[in-house]
């Protein structure tokens, strides 16, 4: 008969190799959940990108038809005519947005799904996005970053009443980190009136929602954030070690 000191040196190996495998299960659940949503986004884009690519023909097909009817209304000099009829070509060729590819997958969804989001609800944006990778960040952890940085501003700016409506959101590289910055413009200082950024019920809320989180996902990653205003926006920016 085996030992009790026996018994529990075996019963300690047999749970030791219970917690690497269970562990090792955990990990390839992860990635499969990570495979599967990279697959739906790419899913996702290619179908976006057909949209985009089907809108683009039927102006295309129009516009000679579009150019005729202004150089009829010009030969007539009916200018008042020409201009309303440009201006009209104008705001459908604005209503198409050209679509951005950075080489991730990940990226892709969520910059051009919360760009066109802000864009439905009347925001202004502009774009400049580099190429990058943020290879060294889990997708969960990325996702979670950008969708609050870039849900913040449009909550935001869906508040602001004083000035238009606009929201600039540029990722590049910077110095060895790969940066996100999102800046949304502001009739008055948010930092003057909520200098740490938390999440209340007044007008200001918005910028401190997603916050604590942002910080958080900056820090596990040895990164930074800043928060600050200049020109009329509120800034954040999020800087990840490359």
């Amino acid at each position: 008969m085996k030992s009790y000191r026996n018994l529990k040196k075996e019963y300690d190996a047999l749970e030791e190799k219970y917690r690497i495998l269970l562990a090792q299960n955990s990990e390839l659940a992860y990635e499969l959940t990570a495979l599967k949503d990279e697959a739906e986004h790419i899913r996702i884009q290619d179908t976006q990108i057909r949209t985009l690519h089907q809108s683009i023909r039927h102006l295309k097909h129009d516009m000679k038809n579009h150019l005729m009817v202004i150089g009829s209304c010009l030969n007539d000099k009916e200018y008042e005519e020409a201009k309303e009829y440009t201006s009209q070509i104008l705001d459908k060729l604005n209503a198409v947005h050209s679509y951005i590819e950075t080489g991730n997958s990940l990226l892709n969804h969520i910059v051009n799904q919360k760009l066109e989001a802000a864009r439905e609800k009347g925001i202004v944006v502009k774009a400049e996005i580099e190429n990058l990778s943020f290879e060294n960040m889990k997708s969960m952890d990325f996702s979670a970053m950008l969708s609050n940085l870039l849900d913040n501003a449009i909550e935001a700016s869906e508040k602001e009443k004083s000035v238009r409506a606009e929201m600039n959101v540029s990722i590049f590289k910077k110095r060895g980190y790969e940066v996100v910055c999102v800046k949304n413009r502001v009739g008055k200082s948010v930092l003057q009136r909520n200098p740490g950024l938390s999440s209340t019920k007044d007008e200001s809320a918005a910028h401190g929602i997603g916050i604590l989180q942002i910080r958080e996902i900056a820090e596990k990653y040895h990164g930074m954030c800043d928060f600050y205003e200049e020109d009329g926006f509120f800034c954040a920016s999020v800087f990840i070690p490359k």
